[in-house]
């Protein structure tokens, strides 16, 4: 359906959809003339009548997608090319006033796309420093307020809070912060990553959209559908928000994230994407289970981050003091376990001009190191049997490794 499959098309243009090397036009599927016009992503292409029809049923079914995990109060979705720190660098471009003295309020969550993304948008941004209650890193409401009492609603842009983090982050009080947003008519923007996988997440964020405030979410697609790096879907409950952010992207757009995506819904189904859903939390459950037993065996503990859904923290404070932890982590990484990360809590780190101490804990005081892991979309049961026993064994040459290093005196 697209103009440069056309038997006998003759192109006169600058722009015909000629690919010489014919794996790269397999590949994709001849479909060479992207998404969208000049004027709007979302806006059907002439020439490209197949690719148009495509990421048209591409939102409908990221849409549904969307409902089926919890979020009922989406309107509409948009479907990029882009993943999620650029894609939030758009939204703020395209949804914000364009007075650039206006601060951002941004719920610490330390991962650096978001706050570069404020920062490529030119917004000036204000830190609001998480709290730590037990074990876990929440929201500090009243921290919050007391920016916006400070700055005054009208000198602020927009809100962004994060509803998919690494423990022992909790996803911030969206709900409450959207009350607050809603009573001092401010823009409330979700990082939504990877929360799609969370039917408690998007739970939240739909009851959030209904007692308060919510102008965008934006999640990945590689994090949530199981699809190659690229793309990202943009999500509103609101009328014509969407409309705006579509018609702000400058160009045409790559439609191969959106064809990964067709081809996957296509491919999962309703009930293969619930299947998904469902066996994600029965392995977060059995996941973290597993960890407790070995956090006892070996000394530690996993700590408590009950509103946490998706990931979770084992202490490492059986180690002698002075330990190098991050060698544990190169260990893992060495033994081709991905994904577990060793936060120190330790030392300082800037990002985009703001200095952070402990970076990576969310926190500037977070007490304990700790080991960080998640339990994503499409984990199987085999790969939680294997890191069990690569993490006891993991641990057992560290500690064998640190006796033989002579500690500081």
């Amino acid at each position: 359906m697209d103009s440069n499959n056309f038997m006998g098309n003759v192109g006169v243009g600058e722009r015909e959809g000629r690919v010489f090397s014919s794996l790269i036009r397999s590949r994709h599927f001849s479909l060479a003339h992207g998404i969208g016009r000049s004027g709007d992503v979302s806006e059907v292409q002439p020439k490209a009548a197949g690719s148009s029809l495509l990421t048209t049923i591409t939102r409908h079914m990221a849409r549904h997608a969307l409902s089926i995990a919890g979020f009922k109060k989406v309107k509409d979705v948009v479907v990029l090319p882009m993943c999620t720190g650029m894609s939030l660098t758009l939204v703020l471009l395209s949804i914000l006033p364009q007075d650039r003295s206006k601060k951002v309020l941004w719920c610490r969550c330390d991962q650096k796309s978001c706050l570069k993304a404020i920062q490529t948008a030119g917004f000036d941004v204000c830190v609001i420093e998480g709290k730590i209650v037990g074990d876990e890193v929440v929201t500090d409401l009243e921290a919050l307020k007391g920016s916006i009492e400070k700055y005054g609603p009208a000198s602020i842009a927009a809100v962004i809070t994060t509803t998919s983090c690494f423990a022992p982050r909790a996803p911030d009080r969206v709900i409450e912060v959207a009350q607050l947003c809603k009573t001092h008519e401010i823009i409330h923007i979700i990082n939504n990553a990877y929360g799609v996988q969370s039917r408690r997440t998007m739970a939240t964020i739909n009851q959030a959209h209904s007692q308060g405030r919510v102008d965008v979410t934006i999640q990945s697609t590689d994090k949530n559908f199981m699809v190659p790096v690229g793309g990202c879907v943009i999500a509103s409950g609101m009328d014509g928000v969407i409309d705006r952010i579509a018609k702000s992207y400058p160009g045409r757009a790559s439609s191969s994230p959106v064809v990964d995506l067709f081809i996957t819904l296509l491919s999962m189904g309703k009930e293969g994407f619930e299947k998904l859903l469902n066996q994600r939390e029965e392995n977060f459950v059995l996941f973290k289970s597993r960890m407790e037993t070995v956090a006892r065996d070996i000394g530690e503990s996993v700590l408590s981050t009950p509103h946490n859904p998706i990931s979770f923290v084992m202490s490492l404070t059986s180690f002698p003091e002075g330990s190098d932890l991050n060698q544990l982590g190169s260990m893992l990484y060495a033994r081709h376990c991905t994904g577990a990360r060793v936060v120190t809590c330790k030392g300082t780190k800037e990002v985009c001009g703001i200095r952070f101490k402990g970076y990576g804990s969310h926190h500037d005081n977070y007490p304990n190191p700790y080991l960080t892991m998640a339990c994503a979309i499409g984990m199987e049961k085999s790969e939680i049997d294997e890191f069990e026993k690569m993490l006891v064994t993991t641990v057992a040459a560290f500690r064998k490794f640190s006796a033989k290093v002579p500690q500081p005196s």
